[in-house]
C-alpha cells in the first residue's frame, strides 16, 4: 500500500506520456523487417514461377519449392530482413539511459525470431496450398503458383 501510490505517481508522470511515442519508434524498425520479410517471400516464389514458366519442368519445380521450404533457414537470404530490425539497437540505446530498458539484445533477437518464425509460416502454408496443385496441367501451375502466393501474401 505504502509502495503502490509512489509507483502509480511515477508512471503516470514519467513514463505513461511517451508509451505512444516510444511505440511509434520501436515500430518503424520492426515493420520495415517484416515488409522485408514478406518482399523476399514474394521474390522467391516469383522466381519459382519465372523458372517453370521457362523450363516447364515439374522435377525442378519441386526442386525449386523444396528450396523455398529452407527459405527460413538460409541466413545470407534471410539477413537483409534481420538488417532492418538492427536499427532497433540504436533506438533502444536512448530508451535504455532514460528508462533503465536492459537487454537490449534480447528485444532484437526475438524480433529476428519472430521474422524467422513469419517465413517458415508462409513458406509451409505455400507448401500445404500448393501441393495437392502439382499434379495439374502445366499450363496451369504457374497460375496457381500465383495464386497460392497472393493467398500466403493476404
Amino acid at each position: 500500500a505504502t509502495v503502490s501510490e509512489p509507483a502509480q505517481k511515477c508512471c503516470t508522470e514519467n513514463i505513461q506520456p511517451f508509451l505512444a511515442s516510444i511505440l511509434e519508434e520501436l515500430m518503424g524498425p520492426v515493420s520495415s523487417g517484416f515488409t522485408e520479410v514478406r518482399s523476399l517471400f514474394d521474390k522467391e516464389v516469383n522466381e519459382i514461377i519465372q523458372n517453370f514458366q521457362k523450363t516447364n519442368d515439374t522435377t525442378k519445380l519441386k526442386e525449386n519449392v523444396n528450396q523455398l521450404m529452407k527459405l527460413p533457414f538460409n541466413s545470407v537470404k534471410m539477413e537483409p530482413c534481420y538488417l532492418k530490425v538492427n536499427l532497433l539497437q540504436e533506438l533502444l540505446q536512448d530508451l535504455k539511459s532514460r528508462f533503465k530498458v536492459y537487454h537490449i539484445d534480447f528485444v532484437v533477437q526475438r524480433t529476428q525470431n519472430f521474422m524467422q518464425e513469419l517465413m517458415e509460416n508462409a513458406v509451409y502454408t505455400f507448401e500445404q496450398l500448393f501441393s495437392p496443385s502439382r499434379q495439374a496441367d502445366s499450363a496451369k501451375i504457374a497460375t496457381t503458383i500465383e495464386k497460392v502466393k497472393l493467398r500466403v501474401l493476404k
